[in-house]
Protein backbone atom coordinates (compact mmCIF):
# COMPACT_ATOMS: atom_id res chain seq x y z
CA UNK A 1 0.00 0.00 0.00
CA UNK A 2 1.28 3.68 -0.87
CA UNK A 3 -0.34 6.22 0.32
CA UNK A 4 -0.52 9.78 -0.92
CA UNK A 5 2.35 10.91 0.96
CA UNK A 6 4.07 8.48 -0.71
CA UNK A 7 4.57 6.28 2.78
CA UNK A 8 4.85 2.23 1.93
CA UNK A 9 2.49 0.83 5.16
CA UNK A 10 3.30 -3.75 4.14
CA UNK A 11 0.01 -4.81 4.91
CA UNK A 12 1.06 -8.54 5.42
CA UNK A 13 4.63 -10.48 5.86
CA UNK A 14 6.06 -14.22 4.04
CA UNK A 15 4.90 -16.88 6.31
CA UNK A 16 8.30 -18.48 6.13
CA UNK A 17 10.35 -21.23 8.24
CA UNK A 18 12.53 -18.79 9.25
CA UNK A 19 9.64 -16.81 10.88
CA UNK A 20 9.89 -17.09 15.11
CA UNK A 21 6.15 -18.19 15.26
CA UNK A 22 6.48 -20.85 12.12
CA UNK A 23 9.34 -22.26 13.76
CA UNK A 24 7.91 -22.68 16.78
CA UNK A 25 4.89 -24.52 15.57
CA UNK A 26 7.14 -26.57 13.69
CA UNK A 27 9.36 -27.45 16.52
CA UNK A 28 6.58 -28.17 18.59
CA UNK A 29 5.13 -30.68 16.01
CA UNK A 30 8.31 -32.21 15.77
CA UNK A 31 10.09 -30.74 12.74
CA UNK A 32 13.18 -29.15 12.13
CA UNK A 33 14.14 -25.86 10.50
CA UNK A 34 17.58 -25.65 8.82
CA UNK A 35 19.32 -24.77 5.30
CA UNK A 36 19.68 -27.86 3.08
CA UNK A 37 23.33 -29.34 3.50
CA UNK A 38 25.47 -28.99 0.61
CA UNK A 39 26.57 -32.91 -0.30
CA UNK A 40 29.64 -31.58 -1.60
CA UNK A 41 31.27 -30.27 2.15
CA UNK A 42 28.09 -30.56 4.53
CA UNK A 43 28.23 -26.95 4.89
CA UNK A 44 24.44 -24.85 5.20
CA UNK A 45 22.99 -23.64 1.96
CA UNK A 46 19.93 -21.84 0.77
CA UNK A 47 17.04 -20.94 2.21
CA UNK A 48 15.51 -22.06 5.49
CA UNK A 49 13.36 -25.50 5.08
CA UNK A 50 11.61 -28.13 7.03
CA UNK A 51 12.45 -31.54 7.59
CA UNK A 52 10.61 -34.13 9.33
CA UNK A 53 12.77 -35.08 12.59
CA UNK A 54 14.85 -37.94 11.55
CA UNK A 55 14.95 -37.73 7.26
CA UNK A 56 16.26 -35.62 5.29
CA UNK A 57 12.95 -34.72 4.04
CA UNK A 58 10.72 -33.17 2.61
CA UNK A 59 12.62 -29.89 2.86
CA UNK A 60 9.98 -27.75 2.36
CA UNK A 61 11.16 -23.99 1.93
CA UNK A 62 7.82 -22.87 3.25
CA UNK A 63 5.70 -23.56 6.42
CA UNK A 64 2.47 -22.90 4.64
CA UNK A 65 1.26 -25.17 2.07
CA UNK A 66 -2.13 -27.10 0.67
CA UNK A 67 -1.73 -31.07 0.65
CA UNK A 68 1.34 -31.90 1.51
CA UNK A 69 0.29 -34.08 3.99
CA UNK A 70 4.01 -35.32 4.86
CA UNK A 71 4.60 -31.72 5.67
CA UNK A 72 1.78 -31.35 7.52
CA UNK A 73 2.66 -34.35 9.67
CA UNK A 74 5.35 -31.73 11.08
CA UNK A 75 3.52 -28.65 11.75
CA UNK A 76 3.57 -27.07 8.24
CA UNK A 77 0.00 -25.80 7.46
CA UNK A 78 -2.58 -24.93 4.89
CA UNK A 79 -4.24 -22.00 7.51
CA UNK A 80 -4.17 -19.05 6.01
CA UNK A 81 -3.24 -15.26 7.70
CA UNK A 82 -6.01 -13.46 6.58
CA UNK A 83 -5.25 -9.76 7.05
CA UNK A 84 -7.92 -6.70 7.10
CA UNK A 85 -7.34 -3.08 5.88
CA UNK A 86 -10.04 -0.61 5.03
CA UNK A 87 -9.26 1.62 2.24
CA UNK A 88 -8.44 5.36 3.00
CA UNK A 89 -9.37 7.91 0.51
CA UNK A 90 -5.74 8.71 0.49
CA UNK A 91 -4.33 5.60 -0.49
CA UNK A 92 -3.20 5.18 -3.78
CA UNK A 93 -1.80 1.55 -4.52
CA UNK A 94 -2.20 -1.61 -3.50
CA UNK A 95 0.29 -4.45 -4.56
CA UNK A 96 -0.91 -8.04 -4.64
CA UNK A 97 1.31 -10.81 -4.98
CA UNK A 98 1.66 -14.74 -4.22
CA UNK A 99 4.63 -16.24 -2.86
CA UNK A 100 7.86 -15.39 -4.26
CA UNK A 101 7.35 -11.89 -5.33
CA UNK A 102 8.47 -10.01 -2.27
CA UNK A 103 11.56 -11.77 -2.01
CA UNK A 104 12.51 -9.60 -5.22
CA UNK A 105 10.65 -6.73 -5.24
CA UNK A 106 10.94 -4.43 -1.73
CA UNK A 107 7.72 -2.83 -0.62
CA UNK A 108 8.87 0.64 -2.13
Amino acid sequence: MVTAEGEVLPLTKDQKPDDPTEISRITKCGGRVKPRKNPLNGEFIGPMRVWLADKESPGLAMSRSLGDYQAHTVGVTCEPVVTEYTLQQDDQIIVIGSDGIFEFLSNK
